[in-house]
């Protein structure tokens, strides 16, 4: 590691001590220690970078850890299921020689000396009246992995709304215009409250889940959703992203770095299995399982006001 010396000009030393003989010496003690100090400022900074790029690393070996195991699992499973249900083996024919018995009686007049008939051909059986289908043996079924659910398979944006208005057919939703950072706005529809303000909202940030699948909402499409807290029914607010976040910004989690899915199938439920899980502690930082919603190198994502509730 360099010392003071190192960091400071020897000559700068020599022409302060010639300038201020009395507190020369003194300015260069000072000058060196500020120099050391600067140093160890910048290694503890890149300390904290390592220590955080080990920490996205650790998170995405557990994964690959996690997945090769599953599928050793099912492999040994295929296997034990293999072993289990393949058909014991056909019993050995016997040799001619021994199908003629030594005190065979003489042929019946008027039999053939052509050899035994051939046997009549065997069908299948049928499946009586009444038996229940054979099951599907373990090697028919796909043991395909599936994958894991968690909060890296949502596609979490930061959106500004730019149109907000009410619904057409429904006097208790409204209709938001919202820019993601893509070549056009996305739709979203949401409940109505009583103390909406429209002006306020118009223009502000927020957090959008992004890959649902579209659907219709009294025949307006909805593309996205917007995610709220909420302490009651009657108390909700949305959640904001964090000072400098623009449209189009990832919200990510430190300890589940997965990428999220093109689409959510509503028939693995991802969402609603998730929803549980998100909440916002008692400092007011949305979280999935403790982990906070970041937008990297930006900050995090918190509510307004609420604290200790769900998210939705």
């Amino acid at each position: 590691m360099e010392n003071a010396d190192d960091l400071f000009n020897p000559s700068l030393a020599e022409a302060l001590i010639k300038l201020d003989p009395e507190d020369g010496e003194q300015m260069v003690e000072y000058f060196k220690t500020h120099a050391l100090l600067t140093r160890e400022k910048a290694l503890l900074q890149a300390s904290v970078r390592d220590q955080r790029k080990l920490l996205v690393e650790n998170g995405k070996l557990k994964k690959d850890i996690e997945s090769l195991r599953n599928q050793l699992q099912d492999k040994q499973r295929r296997r034990t299921a293999k072993a289990l249900l393949s058909p014991a083996p056909p019993p050995q024919r016997a040799s001619p020689a021994s199908k003629t018995p030594v005190n065979q009686p003489p042929s019946p007049a008027g039999a053939t000396s052509a050899g035994p008939r051939n046997p009549p051909h065997e069908r299948p059986s049928r499946r009586r009246r009444g038996e229940r289908k054979a099951c599907p043996t373990l090697d028919s079924l796909t043991l395909g992995a599936e994958p894991s659910i968690d909060v890296s398979r949502l596609d979490l944006r930061v959106g500004r709304i730019v149109n907000i208005r009410r619904h057409p057919l429904a006097e208790t939703m409204s209709v938001q215009e919202v820019d993601v950072g893509e070549s056009a706005t996305r739709t979203v529809i949401s409940k109505l409250e009583e103390q909406t303000d429209f002006e306020e909202l118009q223009g502000s940030l927020a957090v959008l889940l992004c890959n649902i699948k579209e659907c219709r909402v009294r025949g307006v499409a909805a593309q996205a959703r917007l995610l709220s807290c909420s302490a009651s029914e009657d108390s909700s607010e949305l959640l904001t992203p964090p000072t400098g976040s623009i449209p189009g910004d990832r919200v990510t989690f430190l300890n589940y770095p997965g990428d999220p899915d093109k689409e959510l199938q509503s028939k693995q439920r991802v969402w609603e299995l998730l929803q549980a899980d998100l909440q916002v502690d008692g400092r007011g930082v949305a979280n999935y399982k403790g982990c906070a919603f970041e937008v990297k190198g930006k900050g995090l994502c918190r509510a307004p006001s609420l604290t200790n509730c769900s998210i939705r």
